[in-house]
């Protein structure tokens, strides 16, 4: 009896809520209007490119398409494991990763905390415009800088001679190149990278920093024990998208930036996709490694938010 009653209660809460959901929705409609592009744009160029991914389970062959090609299982990931550009491609794309997590994303954060510290605010505003301008370069042009400035007669070895030493060229050093790509990157983004940490050192409560003065703390206090804990959830937020494209670089920046010299060191997942996949036509093998890039990033992904709920600052 006591179930009979429950069950009415819960589906009448049900019913209540799913009502409440379409009258919001009713009500609100031109907010939803607005995020319907947003939607469908993950759907077409997010969700429904998925299903090509049974592409890494067949021979795929382009004029017999998906429903005609012939199913060859696992092979094309036993291929891959037993080719050594692959290790080697893996290797390059996790090492140059790995810099860029350890140095590129720590950088936007500092300088969100020095713009912070800054509190003419038309030198703030100028600071930040310089610092936002290599966002809206292309790599194209960025990549052009870099050459121009690390040249046989760029500014950097023109400053070298000054000192006697003789010049380098960078661009076909493998043992700088990594450098190269993280610096540059760091260049580029670091700017764009502080907005979202700007924003959120606006939501603190200025009443801390004022009881923190009281007390006697200083800047530097202040920003250890009230400006970082505050940032800790938007830094975690953050770390835990970027940890789920580790594996995604990005094409343009090392392609534009990658020379013949320089292969062995600095050719990653997304340049050798490109050439084996676009340039030969090995498209089984490249949705291969591009289902493995993914399935690596979901991994980790899953892993620190596992460690992220401890904190209670997962994203699910």
């Amino acid at each position: 009896m006591a179930y009979s009653r429950v069950a009415p209660q819960e589906g009448a809460r049900q019913r209540a809520s799913v009502s409440r959901y379409w009258r919001n929705m009713r009500r609100h409609w031109m907010l939803y209007l607005m995020i319907l592009p947003g939607i469908v744009y993950y759907i077409v160029f997010k969700y429904v490119p998925l299903a090509g991914s049974v592409i890494a389970f067949q021979d795929y062959q382009i004029l017999k398409g998906i429903w005609a090609s012939p199913w060859v299982g696992f092979d094309n990931f036993k291929f891959i494991f037993s080719y050594p550009d692959f290790w080697n491609v893996l290797r390059n794309t996790a090492l140059i990763a790995l810099y860029q997590l350890a140095f590129g994303f720590p950088a936007p954060i500092a300088l969100a905390l020095l713009f912070n510290e800054v509190r003419n605010t038309i030198a703030k505003r100028t600071y930040q415009s310089v610092f936002y301008l290599p966002h809206f370069l292309s790599w194209v042009v960025v990549g052009g800088i870099v050459f121009e400035l690390l040249a046989t007669g760029g500014i950097v070895n023109v400053v070298r001679g000054w000192f006697g030493y003789e010049p380098i060229l960078y661009m076909q050093e493998e043992s700088m190149f990594r450098s190269i790509v993280v610096l540059s990157g760091i260049w580029k983004e670091v700017g764009w990278g502080t907005i979202i940490y700007l924003a959120a050192l606006t939501s603190i409560n200025p009443n801390l920093y004022e009881a923190a003065v009281v007390d006697g703390a200083g800047r530097w206090k202040q920003m250890i024990y009230i400006t970082l804990p505050s940032l800790l959830p938007t830094i975690t937020i953050l770390f835990l998208l970027r940890i789920g494209n580790f594996l995604e670089l990005g094409f343009e920046q090392i392609f534009n930036l990658l020379t013949p010299m320089t292969y062995s060191v600095g050719d990653i997942i997304e340049t050798y996709v490109y050439r084996a996949g676009v340039l030969q036509g090995q498209y089984s093998m490249t949705t291969t490694i591009g289902l493995f890039q993914s399935v690596i990033g979901f991994a980790l992904l899953w892993i620190f938010n596992r460690f992220a709920r401890k904190t209670e600052q997962g994203l699910w």
